[in-house]
Order: structure tokens, then C-alpha cells, then sequence
């Protein structure tokens, strides 16, 4: 499921620049539009994180994908509208871009995808609820190369379908088509995770009760009372962890606005050279994520791996300041190396630390740091890179160090082997 959702978006990726390029916008509305599905989810993910804790996983993950679905909908609608224009703005800060009415319908499609957008967090709830401690991170890490081989197939099949007579417009309905089918296996094959919470009963014992052959009888209990958000972030350690969380996808946006400008105005790459780029890319990570990552399990913590990844991430944004490909590409080798460490073992110490109740609530408020750290990261970035160019990559290197500051305070910590309702203390 995680790989058939990230291969829909993955196929749009590479040629998204272009459309915004050719439908009138610049590196600024680029990721506007970008931090338009992180506002919207930023109201939507704790919300359906919550709903998953109480109404289950399963559930809120087709409501998810329901919504994603229909906002693949709306995009493909934007190739029948005319390029009518309907703002021009011409600025020394914000640079020169027209707001056209595709361009106006696509926002419209990503903030309705946003609100909806709390798949991943809930997915992330689900794998911690089916992990034992002994394999979480492991799990997680398995999760990311799911979504690393959507990665790689859908920039490539975004440059063969791109190429074609159809342009676009057929990549676009093929995500339509993926989202569909995602669509359907949560509905008819994905399993509930959490089954609702069961209460004892007065109804006095029958033969199929005491032959132990009956369910216990299940329901919703409406009083369970949820922490919010100002709760979640007094659980101990679970504030540091969205902290890092925050400044890791800060870093990331960083790279997803200006990169791909760069690759197009700087580099004069074509669909397919970016569409390469993207797949080699997610390639690597998942070489790292999988056999990489399970080796250092076995010799390093999860802790110590974030601070190993922070590092090798911020040394990665310098080299694709360079115009070499031999350089880009080395940028590319450290980038994957220190993600592919980086990412899952977040990912699952945050997992650890939230306790069994409080999963959803979580990773709810975790995709809400995300949110804004796409905002901020896509908005900045396509602001900063029409003003400084390739120089804007220093940033996310920089952020990246304070990544490994601040992993410094979690090698004195003393995880729990288990997660129980309780959090750790």
C-alpha cells in the first residue's frame, strides 16, 4: 500500500516544475504549491491521527485515500481549463510569475489532497502497532524502501510517459489510476490493527462462552479522553524527537523546492534527466535501508545512527551546489547513505517513546511538525533560491549540524524494551 501511494505521487514529481513553469509560475509558486498540501495537512493529520486511535487504523487510511483520489481528479481536470490568466505579479523579491487557472485548480487539488494527507502518519501508527521492539526499526526501515521503490519507478515511468504524444496528461491519469488502486486494497485487504476496546459484559455465560468459542463482546467506549497537542508535546522525550522530525523534513523541502529548479534552470535538465536523477536516487536509499541499515542494527544503536546520518546529510548539500555530474552524484551517494540511517531510526525511537495509546496521537502531531516543515522549507526555499541560487543548499547542511547537536542529548537515554499504554519515564 505505502509503495502502490508514493508511486502515484513519484510519477507527477519530476515533471510538476515544468507544468508550474509552463502554466506561469516560478521557483516561488513551485513550492507555494508544495506547502499547500503541508498547510492543509497540518490541520488535517492530527485530527485523523486521533480518529485512528479510537475508530481504528483502517478505516482512517481509506478516508486518507479516498481523499487523494479525488484530489488526482481535480489535477487531471487542470489540462481542460485554458491558460487564462488571473493574477501577474512582477517583483524584485518575489520575482515574476502569472497565477493561471490550472495553476489555480492544482492548488486547489494538493490542499484537498493535504487535508486528507494523514496516511502516512497513520501508517505509521499501524507498523508500530503490528512491531515488537525487537524488529521496529527494522520495520520502519522496510516501510521507507516501499516507499523508495515507488520512487524509483515512478520518475522513470514519469520520463517514458512524459516523452510521449500525451505529455502530462497520461502520467497524471496513471496516478489517478494507482490511487484507485490503493484505494482498494485498504478496503479489501488491509487489516484493522487496532481492534476497538472491549469491555466486560453483565450477559451471563452460554455454551459457546464457556467452550471459549465466542468473542468478547466489542465496543467503542466514548469516554476514552485523547492528549492534545500541548499534552503530547510534555511527554517525556517525545518533544526533542519532534523537534529533530521538524528539522529533518525542514531539510529535506529545502532540497525538493530548489533542487529540481535548479536541475531545470540551472543544470538544463530534461524530464528525463530528472526523472533519472530522482529514480537513482531512491535507488541507493533503498540499497541503505534494507541490507545497509540491518548490518548497523547489529552494531550500532538506532540512536547512534541518527547521529551518523545528520552528519553524512549535512556533508551531502554541498556537492550538489556543483554543476559536474561526478560531483552532483557523490552529493546524491551521502544524501541516500545518511537518510537511509537517519530517517528509520527517528522514525522508530519516536515509535518507542509514544507509548501503545497514544500511536496515533503521535504520529498525528508528528506529521503536523512535518506539515510545517514543508511549509516553511518550500515557501523559504523558492523565495531564497530566486535570490541566491545553488547557495541556498548551505542551509539544509546547517540545520542538519543542529540534527546532530541535539542527537547528542539522546545517547544518555535509557529506552524501555517494551512499550506499554504508559510512557516512558
Amino acid at each position: 500500500m505505502n509503495f502502490v501511494g508514493t508511486l502515484g505521487f513519484s510519477i507527477v514529481l519530476p515533471f510538476l516544475v515544468f507544468l508550474v513553469d509552463r502554466w506561469g509560475g516560478n521557483a516561488l509558486v513551485y513550492g507555494v504549491l508544495g506547502a499547500t498540501y503541508s498547510a492543509f495537512q497540518l490541520i488535517g493529520a492530527p485530527i485523523l491521527g486521533r480518529w485512528s486511535d479510537v475508530r481504528g487504523r483502517q478505516r482512517i487510511l481509506l478516508l486518507s485515500q479516498l481523499g487523494t483520489l479525488a484530489s488526482w481528479g481535480i489535477f487531471l481536470a487542470a489540462f481542460a481549463l485554458p491558460v487564462r490568466e488571473l493574477l501577474h505579479l512582477q517583483d524584485s523579491f518575489l520575482g515574476t510569475f502569472t497565477l493561471t487557472l490550472p495553476l489555480l485548480v492544482v492548488f486547489v487539488a494538493r490542499a484537498l489532497d493535504g487535508l486528507t494527507g494523514g496516511n502516512i502518519s497513520v501508517a505509521h501508527a499501524y507498523l508500530a502497532d503490528i512491531s515488537s521492539d525487537a524488529d521496529r526499526n527494522v520495520n520502519f526501515g522496510k516501510m521507507a524502501i516501499s516507499a523508495n521503490l515507488g520512487f524509483i519507478l515512478g520518475p522513470a515511468i514519469a520520463g517514458l510517459l512524459g516523452s510521449t504524444a500525451w505529455g502530462e496528461l497520461l502520467p497524471v491519469l496513471l496516478a489517478l489510476v494507482i490511487s484507485l488502486v490503493a484505494s482498494g486494497l485498504i478496503a479489501w485487504r488491509l487489516p484493522e490493527s487496532r481492534p476497538c476496546p472491549q469491555v466486560a459484559d453483565d450477559t451471563p455465560p452460554g455454551i459457546h462462552r464457556i467452550l471459549g468459542q465466542e468473542y468478547k463482546q466489542c465496543v467503542e467506549v466514548a469516554a476514552v479522553r485523547r492528549p492534545g497537542f500541548l499534552q503530547i508535546l510534555r511527554l517525556p522525550r517525545v518533544g526533542l524527537l519532534l523537534a529533530i522530525y521538524f528539522l529533518v523534513m525542514l531539510a529535506f523541502n529545502f532540497f525538493y523546492v530548489a533542487f529540481p529548479v535548479h536541475a531545470v534552470q540551472g543544470l538544463q535538465w530534461s524530464v528525463r534527466q530528472t526523472g533519472a536523477f530522482f529514480a537513482i536516487l531512491s535507488l541507493l536509499m533503498v540499497i541503505v535501508q534494507g541490507p545497509v541499515l540491518r548490518r548497523a542494527l547489529q552494531v550500532y544503536s538506532d540512536r547512534v545512527l541518527v547521529m551518523v546520518g545528520s552528519v553524512l546529510l549535512a556533508a551531502s548539500f554541498p556537492f550538489l551546489m556543483l554543476s559536474e555530474l561526478l560531483g552532483i552524484y557523490l552529493g546524491v551517494a551521502l544524501l541516500a547513505l545518511g537518510n537511509g540511517l537517519l530517517w528509520p531510526s527517528v522514525v522508530a525511537i519516536l515509535a518507542k517513546v509514544a507509548g501503545h495509546d497514544n500511536q496515533g496521537a503521535v504520529q498525528g502531531v508528528a506529521g503536523s511538525f512535518g506539515a510545517i516543515a514543508s511549509m516553511v522549507g518550500m515557501i523559504v526555499g523558492g523565495v531564497l533560491f530566486d535570490s541566491v541560487g545553488v547557495r541556498v543548499f548551505l542551509l539544509p547542511a546547517a540545520i542538519l549540524l543542529v540534527v546532530f547537536v541535539l542527537s547528542l542529548r539522546m545517547s544518555q537515554w535509557h529506552v524501555p524494551s517494551t512499550v506499554s499504554g504508559s510512557s516512558p519515564s
